[in-house]
């Protein structure tokens, strides 16, 4: 959850890297939300499907923007966005892309989120761990 809530903080930013676990958390809690919300609009019996109109509107920059930051992550521009548009083969090129691992080290995009960042944890550490690393 909190690799999709860092996604929407970082809601339009098309420069620097993002981890693989940023973009496929970010597509496995979006999933989850259209689920949800499908079966909210069958139980309100919304023909139009409003909702997940709504909640696609709200997550297409985030979703943009996450995956630009992908391809940065594996040393590719933002134009290879575009092997969606090829029927079927572009569509497995492009998820083999996402599921490759980052190049190491810097790249012209950005340093390696792997190696700069901190894990993204909301549990802070306990006092005996906080002792025991002193």
């Amino acid at each position: 959850m909190n690799y999709y809530l860092a996604v929407l903080k970082k809601y339009a930013v098309f420069s620097g890297r993002a981890r693989r676990a940023e973009y496929w958390y970010f597509v496995l809690f979006s999933i989850i939300a259209s689920i949800v919300l499908g079966i909210i609009g069958a139980i309100i019996r919304d023909k139009s499907g409003i909702l997940s109109i709504i909640y696609g509107l709200a997550i297409l920059i985030p979703t943009l923007a996450v995956t630009v930051r992908r391809l940065h992550d594996i040393g590719k521009s933002c134009w290879w966005w575009f092997l969606v548009l090829i029927p079927i083969i572009g569509w497995i090129w492009f998820l083999v892309l996402m599921i490759i691992d980052s190049n190491p080290g810097d790249n012209k995009y950005g340093p390696n989120p792997k190696m700069s960042a901190e894990p993204i944890s909301s549990v802070p550490p306990q006092p005996e761990q906080q002792m025991n690393s002193q």
